[in-house]
């Protein structure tokens, strides 16, 4: 056998080798024997041979299966497209749908004040047959909360309202409170946090008569526990109050419904959600407004870009308005809601809206929380320069407000992290344990009305000032269906986009 015969042989052996006993071995190791035997034999066909068969050894399927798993999914993860992320939320907010019975849900996502993502499932009519669409309009029941707060937060802003004067500062029409005898002052700084005593629908509180202490008398003897079977039985959504079809031509009117009812505790001790607190809040609004509460509101949300808000009112026709359904009394059939007059509660729970303007409204916010305070000694010379040139426009409320509105005062609840602010629900950043579940800073509100459930909840990145606002992801949802818990299904699709949001912004 010829010299080169022999070398070839054995570069062949060594190469055919490597592909059956390749673990893991470095490609160089084979590059090393190829320059070697190149230099020893000088047959340049060889050292072609050894190229491609080191090719092929990279290419190994066992070198690629080293790829950590762990991290591997972590970029699959954060790469998800657009087009997929909206195909899992969508999955999320179809089970929403399905697991409640709701006929319509419509859902909306931004990003950086951009919509990225709005769709209608199911239907808005369903004796019609019409789908449910971004453009419908349904009832966002304590959604009115935060848009009314935007309000007063103006106000406030503008030095025409003081939080913390007595209501009858404003209102003088309203009775004083007293508590245990004594004289007590009610402030809008406790309204909008619902601290302020005043009751929600339920008015079992003042039925402490003699019939009643008795009961609990002879509760205590036999070690039985004693409740009102009539309060036992009804859920919130079947007290009276949210059936109300009067009509009240005015707040100041509606105020008849509560004012002459005791506190259920003294100002500013405890907890206790209401929606007739707001019913007070907008009669201080209009007195501080000098115009009808009605026509400032609707004014407001028109100068914010939110052109399909309005008064739950059922003569004028507005166009793309869903229909409202619940459950019968076995809970087994689906029905038309009995029709309802809300004027008894404008700010607290009676607008309509779209899931667009649910998002303009989140945005506004957001833009107002983030644009750089023209106060802050390092960014003024900046902000004085582009303002100037007319590139960054001021925000509907300064950043101090808004930091002071989605400031947690009050623990909700029985999570570590969930507060209420000033018209917002607060969630706090929190971790409790190293490489635990992770809790992001986000507010947010839910509604529930007779016929209609609704969520808006604001994620921002940072509670910094940000160049370019708003920044951050904004998620609405409503459905036209009685007592459905939306928040769970906005978190999750607002993690799902945030995810999508910083993915994009590290692969830029």
């Amino acid at each position: 056998m010829e010299k080169s015969d022999i070398f070839g042989y054995k570069l062949g052996n060594i190469f055919s080798g490597a592909r059956q006993y390749n673990n893991g071995w470095p490609t160089n190791y084979f590059k090393k024997i190829a320059a070697n035997v190149c230099i020893a034999t000088g047959i340049g066909v060889s050292a072609l041979t050894l190229y491609t068969l080191t090719a092929e050894c990279k290419q190994s399927p066992q070198t690629e299966e080293k790829e950590s798993t762990a991290d591997a999914m972590k970029v699959q993860q954060k790469q998800l497209s657009l087009e997929e992320t909206i195909e899992r939320a969508r999955d999320i907010v179809q089970r929403a749908k399905d697991e409640t019975g709701s006929p319509g849900l419509v859902v909306g996502v931004s990003i950086n004040g951009k919509t990225v993502w709005a769709e209608g499932l199911g239907y808005a009519d369903i004796e019609n047959r019409i789908k449910m669409s971004p453009e419908t309009v349904l009832r966002i029941a304590s959604i009115s909360k935060p848009i009314t707060m935007a309000a007063v937060a103006k106000q406030w802003e503008l030095g025409k309202l003081d939080l913390d004067k007595p209501v009858q500062f404003y209102v003088p029409s309203f009775p004083e409170k007293e508590i245990n005898g004594v004289k007590v002052n009610i402030t809008t700084r406790q309204l909008v946090s619902h601290m302020g005593g005043i009751r929600h629908y339920r008015k079992d509180y003042m039925k402490k008569n003699k019939e009643t202490d008795e009961k609990a008398n002879a509760s205590k003897n036999t070690g039985q526990k004693t409740k009102n079977k009539a309060e036992e039985q009804l859920t919130e959504m079947e007290l009276d109050e949210y059936f109300i079809t009067k009509s009240f031509q005015s707040v100041t009117e509606s105020l008849s419904l509560f004012k002459d009812d005791p506190l259920v505790h003294n100002p500013g001790s405890e907890f206790l959600y209401s929606t007739h607190a707001w019913t007070l809040i907008s009669a201080i609004l209009e007195a501080v407004a000098k115009e009808p509460f009605e026509k400032h509101i609707i004014k407001m949300a028109k100068e914010l870009g939110m052109d399909h808000t309005y008064l739950d009112e059922n003569s004028p026709l507005i166009y793309h308005r869903g229909r409202h359904y619940m459950k019968n009394k076995s809970g087994k059939k689906l029905i038309n809601c009995p029709y309802v007059d809300l004027s008894y509660k404008w700010a607290g729970g009676g607008l309509l809206s779209t899931v667009t303007d649910l998002l303009q409204f989140g945005n506004v916010m957001l833009y107002s929380y983030q644009i750089p305070s023209s106060s802050s000694k390092q960014n003024s010379a900046k902000n004085s320069a582009v303002n100037q040139n007319n590139t960054v426009k001021p925000g509907f409320l300064k950043p101090e407000t808004v930091k002071s509105v989605w400031a947690p005062l009050y623990k909700y609840g029985k999570k570590d992290d969930f507060f209420y602010g000033m018209g917002w629900f607060v969630n706090e950043e929190n971790q409790k344990y190293g490489q635990g579940k992770q809790t992001k800073f986000c507010v947010s509100h839910t509604g529930n009305a007779v016929g209609g459930s609704s969520v808006l909840l604001i994620l921002p990145p940072s509670s910094k000032a940000m160049d370019n606002p708003p920044k951050g992801v904004v998620v609405a949802i409503i459905v036209n269906m009685i007592s459905v818990n939306l928040d769970p299904a906005a978190r999750d699709v607002a993690e799902l986009f945030e995810n999508y949001y910083l993915g994009q912004d590290e692969s830029a």
